[in-house]
């Protein structure tokens, strides 16, 4: 059971890996028509997020892999009855990627491509955040543990859209501050990101707020253990300290506000990962009100002992790769983009 626990911690530590990393690359695109005003403006935009979209989406095949693992039942529960909305999120990556591979080709179709950079990157960005909120609002299951609800429009409620404008306001905000601290210093691509940073990050407390008070009458804290109690709160302080932090030091930091913004965001979308896993324990996938079958926990959905066993071992030696992996991409493509950067990709030409 320890393992069961250690298992449950460590997927969300691997989804808020993804928020973190692939929530910029996503807030980014989203952005990216209405900030980027000429082609070289593009150019910086992607060059900002060429190096490292790729392996920043790692992160949410690693989490699937190791829920499938994990935890089967609950895997088989959410990417069954989430199966629409997960192929219009494949569909979404994909479409994103074969932009950013084109793009730099034939210009006449650059257009095209610009499209399917917003769209593919607009999809995901809304739907991570809907199928959060089912998991925490609970889904209808029968006595199997299968989704019988309506399919993809079944999911959509008030709350789990609510959910879905949260996270893709916090994926923009991400974003803003991720293409200000890339863009070339004192540029007016570097002025117009860094003023959208205030609003979404004021959205974000709002919406936060707004939701803290909707999760915790569905959930309340009846029966929860003392030390989850202190830990949602503590880290429901964590994420509003980060997210009025990067507010107060980008009005106050003028020089260095690029860096920390960025940084606080980040530590705000991992707290609220962590937040939810602290919420729910031990419970994977709550079950709605309307639900036949129960909702799947650490104990009716985990993987045998050995395979948590070797499961663990195994990721002693992958994960240390994977962080020296990020460590060297990001060092080495450290600082904003320069006008040499641009060069392979063939701004104006075409």
């Amino acid at each position: 059971m320890e393992l069961a626990v250690l298992w449950y911690f460590l997927v969300f530590l691997l989804i808020a890996g993804y928020f973190i990393l692939d929530g910029f690359d996503l807030g980014a695109g989203v952005l990216y028509p209405f900030i980027a005003k000429d082609e070289r403006e593009q150019a910086i935009v992607r060059r900002a997020l060429g190096p490292v979209w790729d392996g920043n989406e790692v992160w949410l095949l690693t989490a699937g892999g190791a829920l499938f693992a994990a935890f089967p039942d609950a895997y088989a529960t959410t990417f069954s009855g989430f199966y629409l909305a997960i192929m219009l999120v494949l569909f979404g990556l994909i479409v994103r990627a074969v932009s950013f591979e084109f793009w730099a080709g034939e210009g006449s179709w650059r257009p095209v491509w610009n499209v399917c950079f917003f769209v593919g990157s607009l999809v995901p960005a809304l739907l991570f955040g809907v199928a959060a909120g089912n998991v925490i609002a609970g889904i209808p299951m029968d006595t199997a543990g299968n989704y019988n609800g309506v399919p993809l429009l079944g999911l959509i409620t008030p709350f789990t859209l609510l959910c879905g404008i949260f996270g893709l306001v916090m994926f923009i905000a991400a974003g803003a501050c991720w293409l200000a601290l890339k863009a070339p210093e004192g540029s007016a691509l570097q002025a117009r990101v860094g003023a959208l940073r205030l609003p979404f990050q004021v959205a974000a407390v709002v919406l936060f707020i707004l939701l803290s008070g909707w999760v915790l009458g569905i959930m309340g804290t009846d029966g929860m253990p003392e030390h989850l109690f202190f830990a949602r709160w503590l880290l429901a302080l964590v994420v509003l300290a980060c997210l009025i932090g990067g507010i107060v030091l980008d009005r106050q930091m003028r020089s260095r506000a690029d860096l920390w913004s960025f940084l606080c965001q980040s530590v705000a979308a991992g707290a609220v990962v962590f937040l939810g896993a602290c919420s729910m324990f031990p419970v994977l996938v709550n079950a709605s009100a309307d639900s036949i079958g129960e909702a799947i926990t650490l104990a009716s959905a985990g993987a045998s002992e050995l395979s948590l066993l070797c499961m663990t071992i195994i990721l002693c030696i992958g994960l240390p790769l994977v962080l020296l992996y990020h460590v060297v991409i990001y060092r080495t493509f450290r600082g904003r983009v320069s006008d040499a950067d641009l060069e392979p990709e063939t701004v104006g030409e075409g």
